[in-house]
């Protein structure tokens, strides 16, 4: 990992970095814990690393992102180093990451952002040695779950996973009434089934891949899948393939909790100001110390 230092101010001690995978360099940002943190030396050391993935639809997001780069503040500021990711875009047809008309160039689909986050888990797990936590939110926590598939026939598997408002199906499953009744504002038009799975189909980029267990590890074999946490938001159409999901780890046999948190909407970790990022925060970093 080539790093330079962001801010030697800043008390979180962030650090700019590349981590070279498959498709070449990958942007990373590393936090330290600050000085001073209230853990004990002892409990530092035996603080896994934790690997943070943002959402945004596949086709959107990066290290600035309040999702990405306050929640790693909030990890690293309750001790943990945070390494976050910069992972390759999902092209949207017609259209560069700005908005504009693209010319014709390489079209970014399934697998090149699960390949960034599992070079960077790898390059990670080389470093510190004792396991890694990896964590993703919405379409992160989607990438962030194939990673933690394909990781676990690998020699060094992860320490646990966490996902926070993920969408783990290729087709979004049926949601309850319940769900329904609990559905405001423009993500109830924006967040339908329609529209989250033409999401789903462009970053996948064929069938075949939608039905790959890497691509979306929904209704697939989860053996050998990691202790997971996973945290939806109250009022979310995703909230269905959450649900679903943990249902199926559990009878995976694989140790998972799950929490809806009540009064939240979608992308909850991206509002550090909402009520629940400090108790999405506070489940996360409660159930990762348990680790």
């Amino acid at each position: 990992m080539i790093g330079r230092t962001r801010g030697a101010t800043e008390a979180e001690n962030v650090v700019d970095a590349l981590i070279q995978g498959p498709h070449g360099p990958i942007p990373v940002r590393r936090y330290a814990p600050p000085t001073g943190t209230a853990l004990t030396r002892t409990a530092l050391t035996r603080t896994a690393p934790i690997v943070w993935v943002h959402g945004g639809a596949f086709v959107k997001g990066g290290l600035d992102l309040p999702e990405t780069h306050e929640v790693a503040r909030a990890l690293a500021g309750a001790g943990f180093t945070v390494i976050t990711v910069d992972y390759r875009l999902a092209s949207i047809p017609g259209l560069n990451r700005f908005g504009r008309a693209s010319v014709p160039t390489r079209r970014i689909r399934y697998p090149v952002p699960v390949d960034d986050v599992v070079a960077v888990v790898q390059a990670v797990q080389a470093e510190f040695g004792d396991g890694v936590i990896l964590g993703g939110a919405s379409a992160g926590a989607c990438l962030s779950a194939g990673a933690a598939l394909r990781l676990a026939d690998g020699a060094a598997p992860l320490r646990g996973v966490f996902f926070t408002y993920g969408l783990f199906h290729a087709s979004l499953p049926e949601r309850s009434r319940e769900v329904r009744s609990r559905l405001r504002g423009r993500r109830r038009l924006t967040h339908t089934p329609l529209l989250l799975n033409l999401v789903n189909r462009n970053y996948a980029g064929s069938r075949a891949a939608l039905a790959e267990a890497h691509a979306f590890p929904g209704g697939h074999q989860l053996a050998g899948f990691p202790p997971a946490l996973l945290l939806d938001a109250d009022s979310d159409s995703m909230r269905a393939s959450g649900e679903k999901f943990a249902r199926e780890l559990d009878a995976a046999r694989v140790p998972v909790e799950y929490h809806v948190l009540p009064g939240t909407a979608h992308a909850f970790l991206n509002r550090p100001l909402d009520p629940g990022f400090a108790e999405g925060i506070r489940l996360i970093v409660a159930w990762a110390r348990r680790l």
